[in-house]
């Protein structure tokens, strides 16, 4: 006979079980997303006209429009309901994804990428869904972390299936159009997905007598987070801060203008640092509004809380790597050694092999996350992660000059990095008050964003540092700093996690 506390375990994961189900399967898609285009950003490169370098400018553009809607959608999840949020952004990016097919049109190209960034909405979107099912059950901390692992994990098979799928396909068929109609495919199944199979959650989720839901005190503050509580699940105020949102969407496009004229001018020319002071002064006068608004979109009485700013920064250091260091990756294997003096010279196919090695390593290190937060509090977790990151890019400074050395290093780096991607938005949630819980785990995505849009920026001016060599290769020295920039952040990363007080992150730390 089970225990009680594994029956009072299985009461929640059953309670939540069918939602996430069919989550997976978005996260599988955007897995998809995110690994499909990887071996093929040299052919697209090719096809546009462009040098190996200015594949980031197509990165860097995703993620500012990223940077730009998640904190927006997130936060308008908390009002109108993260199901109706997750079914516009899967919409949008099924378009986007179509419209990718576009490649005799460069601006068209450019901008279907920029939205197919919608996706990144998603996960957050997820963990908000499932938080607020589990938290009317009193379990919120395990039961979000474990399936956000399984989300995660999900994402991370998409990721495999979509790069080793892209490399094979392209190689077989030499077509990219073709190539590129297989994920506007999966994106449309995915919106069929949600639409039918994704329900908001309702107060009769609570299906057990023997389960008892947490409940706070109205207007009271968290005694181990030091946030403001609020026993609802949505903000239902009829006012909407449609003030903060335009500072905050005006701000962000501004940081976006000076990393592009930065990356097009380079730093000595005034443009870049005048679309960046626009952008401080932007952000400065959103502080001011936002602390005195009922109705923030950006609640920063949440954000500057003790367990959650370490949180959020985390996250804006680690897209650094994560996202930022993608196409750089890619271009570096794909380099002819023959030519350049280094690199690893790998085709399309081959290409998707590695990606895939790394991929199943954060997909590792994803599933991690419930087995190691039993044993260890949630913050040590992240600082693990943080540490396993830094360690797998130092790891690329002397060891690059080989397949076997190449893929080792990423699989390290993949395995402190998969923790973190399944780790941060359920930390973000539990810091958060129930009814900012969309808020919170968006703006995880957002600064980590930005985080990647930031170092995209700086990766490029690193790649064109010194010329392009034949085939429009970028230098060694671009890569190795590259490289540095990823270890650096990641160890800051964990550094700042160190302010996390230990216990807060946890269920029975509110007891």
């Amino acid at each position: 006979m089970r225990s009680v506390k594994q029956r009072s375990r299985a009461v929640p994961l059953a309670a939540v079980a069918a939602v996430v189900g069919a989550l997976a399967f978005v996260e599988l898609t955007s897995g998809v997303l995110q690994g499909y285009y990887t071996p093929l950003l040299t052919d697209i490169a090719r096809a546009l006209g462009v040098t190996d370098a200015d594949v980031t400018w197509l990165e860097a553009l995703q993620l500012a429009v990223s940077a730009l809607t998640v904190p927006l959608l997130a936060a308008a999840g908390d009002r109108v309901g993260h199901r109706r949020i997750l079914l516009i952004a899967s919409l949008v990016t099924a378009a986007a994804s179509w419209g990718l097919l576009a490649t005799g049109s460069v601006p068209l190209f450019f901008a279907a990428w920029a939205l197919q960034g919608l996706y990144a909405v998603w996960l957050p979107a997820e963990i908000a869904l499932i938080h607020s099912r589990a938290a009317r059950l009193g379990t919120p901390g395990p039961v979000t972390r474990r399936s956000a692992g399984l989300l995660v994990g999900a994402l991370e098979l998409g990721v495999i299936a979509g790069a080793l799928a892209g490399g094979a396909l392209i190689d077989a068929s030499g077509s990219l159009p073709t190539t590129l109609a297989v994920p506007a495919v999966v994106t449309t199944l995915c919106v069929v997905v949600v639409a039918l199979w994704v329900k908001d959650p309702v107060p009769d989720d609570v299906s057990s007598p023997s389960v008892v839901p947490v409940t706070v005190v109205p207007g009271g503050t968290h005694p181990a987070r030091g946030i403001p509580t609020d026993p609802g699940e949505r903000d239902t105020s009829s006012r909407r801060d449609v003030l903060g949102a335009s500072l905050l969407a005006l701000s962000v496009a501004a940081l976006m203008g000076a990393l592009a004229l930065l990356r097009a001018q380079g730093v000595a020319a005034p443009g870049p640092w005048v679309f960046l002071a626009i952008a401080v002064s932007l952000g400065a006068f959103l502080v001011r509004i936002e602390r005195r608004a009922a109705d923030p979109v950006l609640d920063l009485a949440v954000l500057a809380g003790p367990a959650q700013w370490p949180i959020q920064l985390t996250a804006c250091l680690f897209g650094a790597s994560v996202l930022g260091a993608q196409a750089p990756l890619s271009t570096f294997v794909r380099t002819d050694p023959a030519v350049a003096g280094f690199g690893l010279g790998l085709s399309s196919g081959q290409t998707s092999y590695v990606i895939g090695a790394y991929v199943l390593s954060l997909a590792v290190g994803a599933l991690s996350l419930g087995p190691l937060t039993r044993r260890l509090p949630v913050r040590d977790a992240l600082i693990v992660g943080g540490l396993v990151t830094a360690l797998g890019y130092a790891l690329f400074l002397p060891n690059h000059g080989s397949p076997a050395g190449v893929v080792s290093n990423m699989v390290v780096a993949g395995i402190g990095s998969g923790l973190l991607i399944a780790a941060l938005p359920p930390a973000a949630a539990a810091a958060a008050p129930p009814h900012r819980t969309g808020m919170a785990t968006g703006a995880t995505n957002a600064v980590k964003t930005l985080g990647g849009a930031v170092a995209s920026a700086c990766f490029g001016l690193a790649l064109a540092h010194g010329g392009t060599g034949a085939g429009g290769s970028a230098p060694l020295t671009g890569y190795l700093v590259v490289w540095s920039l990823c270890s650096g952040t990641a160890l800051l990363a964990a550094l700042a996690l160190c302010a996390v007080p230990r216990r807060a992150l946890q269920d029975d730390a509110a007891a």
